[in-house]
């Protein structure tokens, strides 16, 4: 007889539904073989299962038991597969009602019978959603679960009580909600002076654009980037789910699906980290941890060239695929990215008042790290200068409330038409409403700012958004002049 328990793996960053078949294969000696595509942790859960079916109580027939996780072909890894693998043994044996298997199942059994934490309880309750079904979890993972509405999640804390849970013979458990806090985010009006950065940091909040700020240490260039999300709208419901799976499948918890994520990897990381890898299923790096929100990279001259070429791909694509081991695994990349750094290796280079010491060769050097192909995928770059007395003192500016009010006006324009500006392609702006002026200065601009076709469709992305700050339908001369400024910077 056949008993079949529902449980999920996460391939990258996709829930896939795992049905754990057990067959009574008769014979006379009590064997539990696993198949398909188990990892050491799963072929080692029959030793777990055996002990803890025991000491729950029930007594396992001496007879050939083969579990087959199927399909054949996702590998299958962790200890997670030990409930499932448990409520399909004792159905299969007829030691219990096979009314258990009407739910979907996760966790890792102890040998007395205790059900301990594991990843996968937010992949566990999508798979449980597609199908319609209970989710049985463990503590931990369930409470990461009920971020997902309209689930019936049940805690389990034994195989006991997981018997119960899914017969319907014991009351079911709720999850607990995630206990946090929401991110401190800083506002913009902490930046002082700074007219042109904050212009700039505007334009790219409402656009979704690439920025890159350069200027003397202590300007307020980080300072500008950290208060980016507070300009953001918050993640519509399914982009938050889309970005914890990523969490997901790096091992960590969001505790807010409307968060916008903002990671700032340091320039000694090293490339898998940055863009995903890691022996056996691959995992999500940096750029995928920012999917849907900001990747800021601090003092980009520091970073090594091989790392920030790895990252040329995944910016224009927005999705990066890692192969490792006869797996290849895509993760999604769509990110804005936020860049600062030192016009030079001392950092003064241009400063009013601290004269820079590197010689000539040295900045060239310094500069050079950053490569053409990647300097032009940033839309705009600004000069963040050192500020004066007046401005450190003076007066704060708008606040991100404000500001945020009038990208928000902006995404909307972008939305009503199909999507950010940053992500429209070029037959997307050829049908834009661009005045005959604003094209022709565009066109004799090219040579003189030596434009790329790819430079040319970003000035645009760039100057559509300017017009829809500004509630313009028509592009004009004035905000494409205002794009190329922020360009050649």
């Amino acid at each position: 007889m056949v008993a079949t328990i529902h449980s999920v793996a996460l391939v990258g960053v996709e829930p896939e539904p795992i049905l754990v078949e057990v067959d009574d294969g008769g014979g006379e000696k009590r064997m539990i073989i696993p198949v398909g595509l188990p990892d050491t942790a799963v072929r080692e859960a029959r030793e777990r299962v055996q002990s803890a079916i025991s000491n729950t109580g029930f007594f396992l027939p001496s007879r050939r038991f083969v579990v087959n996780l199927s399909p054949a072909d996702i590998p299958k890894a962790g200890s997670a597969y030990d409930l499932p693998m448990a409520l399909g043994l004792l159905a299969a044996a007829d030691l219990v009602e096979h009314r258990v298997e009407g739910v979907v199942a996760l966790g890792e059994l102890g040998l007395d019978g205790e059900i301990k934490s594991c990843r996968g309880g937010l992949a566990a309750a999508v798979v449980a959603r597609s199908l319609g079904l209970p989710c049985l979890l463990p503590p931990a993972a369930a409470a990461e679960a009920s971020l997902v509405a309209g689930i019936d999640i049940r805690v389990v804390t034994s195989l006991g009580q997981a018997i119960g849970s899914a017969l319907g013979t014991a009351p079911p458990v709720r999850p607990e909600p995630i206990a946090w806090s929401p991110a401190s985010t800083l506002d913009i009006a902490e930046v002082r002076g700074q007219i042109a950065a904050r212009r700039a940091l505007e334009i790219a909040a409402a656009g979704g654009h690439h920025l890159l700020m350069s200027g003397p240490p202590g300007a307020g260039k980080s300072l500008l980037a950290k208060s980016l999300p507070s300009l953001l709208p918050p993640l519509a419901d399914v982009d938050g789910l889309e970005v914890s799976l990523v969490y997901a499948a790096s091992g960590r918890v969001r505790h807010d699906l409307r968060e916008v994520p903002f990671r700032s990897p340091h320039h000694t990381a090293t490339v898998a980290a940055m863009v995903g890898g890691g022996s056996g299923m691959p995992s999500p790096g940096e750029i995928s941890l920012a999917h849907r929100g900001v990747l800021f990279l601090d003092e980009l001259g520091e970073f090594p060239p091989r790392l920030l070429n790895a990252l040329r791909q995944p910016l224009e694509d927005g999705v990066i695929t890692i192969a490792r081991r006869g797996v290849s695994v895509g993760f999604p990349a769509d990110v804005q990215l936020i860049a600062a750094m030192n016009p030079c290796a001392c950092g003064y280079f241009g400063d009013r008042l601290t004269p820079c010491t590197c010689s000539p060769r040295v900045r060239q050097a310094y500069v050079e790290r950053l490569s053409g192909p990647m300097l032009d995928r940033f839309d705009m770059r600004v000069s963040v200068r050192r500020l004066d007395a007046d401005e450190i003192g003076g007066p704060r500016g708008e606040g991100s409330k404000v500001v945020a009010e009038r990208v928000e006006a902006a995404r909307a324009r972008q939305v009503d038409r199909g999507m950010l500006n940053s992500r429209l392609g070029r037959g997307d702006l050829d049908l834009l409403g661009f005045s005959e002026q604003a094209t022709g200065f565009l066109k004799a601009s090219v040579d003189a700012n030596r434009l790329t076709a790819r430079g040319w469709d970003r000035i645009r992305r760039v100057a559509r958004t300017i017009a829809d700050l500004g509630s313009e339908d028509c592009v004009g001369e004035a905000h494409v002049a205002e794009a190329l400024a922020f360009r050649r910077s």
